[in-house]
């Protein structure tokens, strides 16, 4: 029986890494981990992770502010003998800063766009092709934000951040549309205690991001092995299985 291949961007930290370590404690797994920078000691420690029986890490580079590399980094993980991919996960994203739509700065929307959009359709066309050979149903995911909804949009400044993962919903529905063969969908991880989670909070004068980081990542765990088409295809679905409203 062939390994399930998963792939798995901004795999060194955050959502990134516990996914990587879930998928990795997995039997008969193979898990990429994309990373902008292999020899740094976050993507470094990913080797000593706890893997299943018949399971193996592979990391790769890859820049998600850079459209090409989503390609480089499908030739280098060929080189690995890989001739499919299961599950895609574009999780790489950036939220340098959450200005109110009066201040914000057009190359600090082109920036976000560039690294949260453009770096998710650039990986869906590298890894199409190797998505198309799984003998299972594969899957396609954004890593969504809540901070991209339109009718339940929270009340607070996001005019690069939340503006960008809006877009992706976009994606998420069309690509899924498109691809009768693909389940293509958007995770929202919730509002999570990492780095990045827990910095947003801080501006917006909360001490720290109301969900943990093992719940999210638990919880997206499931979602990824047992969701389907029919029901998330197309759909943003929060990492304890509901599918939100737009």
């Amino acid at each position: 029986m062939a390994p399930i291949i998963v792939l798995i961007t901004g795999g060194n930290r955050g959502l990134g890494q516990g996914l990587v370590k879930r998928f990795l404690a997995l039997p008969e797994h193979v898990v990429i981990a994309a990373v902008r920078n292999p020899a740094h000691p976050t993507a470094q420690a990913l080797s000593e992770l706890p893997m299943g029986p018949g399971s193996k890490l592979i990391v790769v580079k890859y820049d998600a502010g850079i459209w090409q590399s989503g390609f480089d980094a499908v030739k280098e993980i060929e080189k690995h003998s890989v001739d499919h991919l299961d599950i895609v996960v574009a999780n790489a994203g950036i939220a340098n800063l959450y200005p109110y739509v009066k201040d914000v700065k057009p190359e600090d929307i082109r920036e976000h766009v560039e690294v949260n959009v453009l770096s998710g359709v650039a990986l869906y066309q590298a890894t199409r092709e190797l998505l198309q050979k799984s003998t299972g149903k594969p899957i396609y995911a954004f890593m969504g934000s809540g901070a991209g909804a339109l009718g339940r949009q929270p009340p607070v400044p996001s005019a690069v951040y939340g503006a960008s993962k809006s877009i992706v919903n976009w994606y998420g529905v069309r690509i899924n549309a498109e691809d009768e063969w693909l389940n293509t969908f958007v995770l929202d991880p919730g509002w999570v205690q990492t780095d990045m989670g827990n910095s947003a909070a801080q501006t917006w004068g909360i001490e720290s991001a109301p969900d943990t980081l093992d719940g999210s990542c638990d919880g997206m765990l499931k979602v990824l092995t047992t969701g389907t088409k029919e029901k998330y295809g197309g759909r943003v679905v929060l990492y304890n299985g509901e599918v939100q409203a737009w």
